[in-house]
């Protein structure tokens, strides 16, 4: 068929879609493939959302965020990172995943390079396929300190025709972080070279050693080539809400709301008050999230740290274990196979990035009684 692009008909699922689909609604399988946890959205939020709905905010809304919502972003923004982020540069387009599609669109073209840190979730490397983009991996190298990438290694493999800078941070599946001092290299080359960085910090409060993540919002300024993208989904439990914002050069505020408008007219309306009430009330909630994370990240590393069959990195955040499987050669099958015999869902290496074939990925921002449960299954698995 002449009439679609030939890259969008290749398009296949992503392997956490492949291994969950055929069995996503089966209560007998302890559902780990997924970035979410099991806890609901809080009342809280859920009450300003339902009391924005009783007052009528069903109508269209500014393209860019609703004045009170990109307000509390400030807010919360400045309070955690002890700034003072213009609001122009914060815009709340939809879902973070709406964020670094936009980000793609103003950075890259048919044939622009784009370096993308890896591991990294298959989605990512989907949006710059779409555009037509040369994708370059740099994958994050295993080391019994955690999941290690330098700025110099990522500067190295610019090119003339690089555009854009991916990472995420902390990150999915790994959990690496990138350090402040690897960010501040990172940002004075891309400032040099007006290479734009896309930053993912959706995972920003989910961390063990800190109460938030080093950002780029602490050390950019109003026109730096950064776009730091972030969301709702994980600290607040709102996966299912779609909303995120944005902190972009200031000079883009106005191609923010015209590309917003272009791809869903705007933010849905109503979410946007349970998202202002996140931010406003949430601390206590975010904070119950992170104790949940950790005790969960205990528990797998209590399982998987010694195991004979597995290479086992404690990650720095996120809520991810991205185990390797010593003599694994095909992750997809290993997957489905453990989803069938043991009736635990796990996400296969291979579908984060080149080199993760012998890999698999856990989501442990579960009930710790659920967990250890699944956990039982992938250890007799690999036993038997």
């Amino acid at each position: 068929m002449h009439a679609i692009r030939p890259e969008i008909e290749s398009f296949g699922q992503n392997g956490i879609a492949r291994t969950a689909l055929a069995r996503l609604h089966d209560d007998t399988v302890m559902p780990l493939w997924f970035g979410e946890g099991d806890e609901v959205t809080p009342d809280f939020i859920c009450n300003a959302a339902k009391a924005s709905l009783d007052q009528g905010h069903t109508f269209y809304t500014h393209t860019r965020g609703r004045t009170t919502l990109r307000a509390a972003i400030k807010c919360y923004l400045d309070r955690l990172y002890d700034a003072d982020v213009h609001p122009d540069r914060i815009s709340v387009p939809g879902s973070a995943m709406l964020g670094v599609n936009i980000c793609a669109q103003m950075a890259a073209s048919k044939g622009d390079h784009v370096i993308i840190v890896s591991p990294v979730w298959p989605n990512i490397e989907a949006v710059f396929r779409v555009i037509g983009a040369e994708i370059e991996h740099l994958r994050q190298r295993p080391t019994p300190g955690g999941w290690q990438i330098t700025a110099d290694e990522i500067i190295a493999s610019v090119r003339k025709e690089t555009r854009a800078i991916f990472l995420n941070s902390p990150c999915n599946p790994t959990g690496w972080v990138m350090p402040r001092a690897e960010q501040l290299r990172l940002l004075e080359f891309c400032r040099e070279r007006d290479l734009l960085i896309i930053a993912d910090e959706v995972y920003h409060r989910c961390v063990f050693d800190a109460p938030v993540a080093p950002s780029f919002v602490e050390i950019a300024s109003d026109e730096d080539p950064v776009i730091v993208v972030n969301g709702f989904s994980k600290a607040w439990a709102m996966t299912g809400w779609r909303i995120g914002w944005v902190v972009a050069p200031k000079r883009l505020a106005t191609a923010w709301g015209s590309l917003s408008e272009c791809f869903n007219t705007g933010a849905n309306v109503f979410a946007q008050a349970g998202a202002t009430a996140a931010l406003e009330e949430g601390e206590a909630f975010v904070h119950a999230q992170q104790s949940k994370f950790s005790k969960g990240r205990a528990i797998v590393s209590a399982a998987f740290k010694e195991h004979p069959r597995l290479e086992y990195i404690e990650p720095q955040g996120a809520f991810y274990a991205f185990p390797e499987v010593r003599g694994l050669t095909d992750s997809a099958r290993f997957a489905e196979t453990l989803r069938d015999q043991m009736h635990v869902g796990v996400a296969p290496g291979y579908t984060f990035g080149p080199g993760n074939e012998s890999h698999f990925r856990i989501c442990f921002a579960r009930r710790h009684d659920e967990l250890e449960r699944g956990l039982e299954g992938i250890l007799r698995f690999l036993e038997g």
